[in-house]
């Protein structure tokens, strides 16, 4: 009975330990497992994130009007998944209601888009304008994070945005998606000229189309003359993709980086933006209308006669262009308020025209023509503060000329 007994104690503790045994084994397959299918995870995760791509595309210039001065865009490739796109800020479409006159006053909403990198290419190919790209030199979290920012962004409630071209644009957001997701910050070669303002920053890409730059010159007011920083400089993509070129990342633990690690171009640029196709510039015109009132001035001193009816067209003229002038004082472009050329092209003309007209006809000079006269002569000393659009200094001294002529003739005969 007693070895009975040795024999069943024996069996249960033999049989417990084969279940402990059990066990064990199990509990180390089990680990070893999931250490497999993690190490098989991390695998994975570093050869996608070594498979991810992200650049700068830079587009040259076109001549249309909007497109002047180049474009930006981000290409995301991830050769692992076989995804290949562009990432692009500078969707709008002129068939919104009110566009022209939403995008003067500041309000127009861009949007962020992304599409196919073939389709993107397939757009610019034809214009010969050329597309420069700029591969990062990123690491795998730093790629991880950009493009979980980019899904973020591309969210519908995201990604539409209150654009401004000087201070908000496609090349700003770009640049943005990637300098802040970057493990470090980002440190530029060289300097930069900061007596260059908005201003002359895009007279450089209008220089062969004269009309867009005198629209240009004639809303933009004080401010855009101010002087610039890198980061303001930045607006336009070919000053962005040069400083992309030298830049370094200098990282959290104080390491160094290229910012670029390759460049290329996906398409060779072949072609410039062209001319105006009108015949005069604005120079010319303006110095026409100069010529005219000078002249007419002139022939009605000798003739001892009144041309009332050129001052009518003048103030008429110079008051509707003045309109647009105050309406821009309501934009939401900060370089648009202060306009000195607001001197020159009045508003008040248009509540003068009436009273100033009657009393000239009757041989006198109301006081708002002596009025204007002054603020025409502040205009021309305003050019030391502000560049005016081509040919209006030379408007406004036929016009004071006139003016004063007149201010001379009454005065006399009275």
């Amino acid at each position: 009975m007693a070895r009975s007994v040795r024999n069943i104690s024996y069996f249960c503790i033999v049989k417990r330990f084969k279940r402990h045994l059990t066990i064990a084994i199990l509990a180390i397959f089990m680990f070893l497992a999931h250490s497999n299918n993690a190490y098989a995870n991390d695998v994975n995760a570093t050869a996608e994130a070594d498979s991810i791509e992200i650049s700068l595309l830079t587009c040259g210039p076109r001549p249309n009007v909007y497109s002047l001065y180049g474009h930006t865009a981000i290409r995301y490739r991830n050769i692992t998944r076989g995804e290949d796109l562009a990432v692009n800020y500078g969707m709008f479409s002129f068939g919104k209601p009110f566009f022209v006159l939403r995008f003067v006053f500041g309000l127009t909403d861009y949007e962020m888009g992304i599409e196919y990198f073939d389709d993107f290419v397939s757009h610019y190919a034809p214009t010969g304008c050329g597309i420069r790209q700029q591969k990062l030199n990123l690491t795998a979290h730093e790629k991880a994070v950009i493009a979980a920012a980019i899904d973020e962004n591309y969210r519908p409630e995201n990604r539409v945005y209150r654009y401004n071209y000087f201070y908000d644009n496609c090349t700003t957001r770009a640049r943005d998606m990637i300098v802040g997701h970057i493990d470090g910050m980002v440190e530029y070669e060289g300097q930069v000229d900061a007596s260059l303002s908005f201003r002359k920053l895009i007279h450089r890409y209008n220089t062969t189309h004269r009309w867009a730059r005198f629209g240009n010159d004639l809303l933009l007011g004080v401010k855009a003359d101010s002087e610039t920083n890198r980061s303001e400089q930045q607006f336009l993509p070919e000053n962005l993709c040069h400083d992309f070129s030298d830049a370094q990342i200098v990282s959290n633990d104080g390491t160094r980086r290229k910012l670029i690690d390759s460049e290329s171009w996906v398409i060779e640029r072949t072609r410039g933006v062209g001319a105006d196709s009108f015949p005069l510039s604005p120079m010319a015109c303006m110095a026409l209308i100069a010529l005219t009132v000078v002249v007419l001035t002139c022939v009605e001193r000798v003739l001892k006669s009144n041309f009332w009816v050129l001052d009518v067209v003048i103030m008429s003229l110079t008051g509707i262009c003045g309109l647009i002038l105050l309406a821009m004082v309501f934009s939401q472009h900060p370089t648009v308020k202060l306009n000195l050329q607001i001197l020159l092209l009045n508003p008040v003309n248009l509540i003068a025209l009436v009273p100033v007209v009657k009393n000239l006809r009757n041989g006198r000079v109301h006081v708002w023509l002596k009025l204007w006269t002054v603020c025409i002569i502040l205009f021309v000393v305003g050019g030391l503060l502000q560049t005016y659009a081509e040919g209006m200094l030379v408007l406004a001294l036929s016009l004071l000329i006139r003016n004063i002529s007149k201010i001379f003739i009454y005065k006399k005969t009275r």
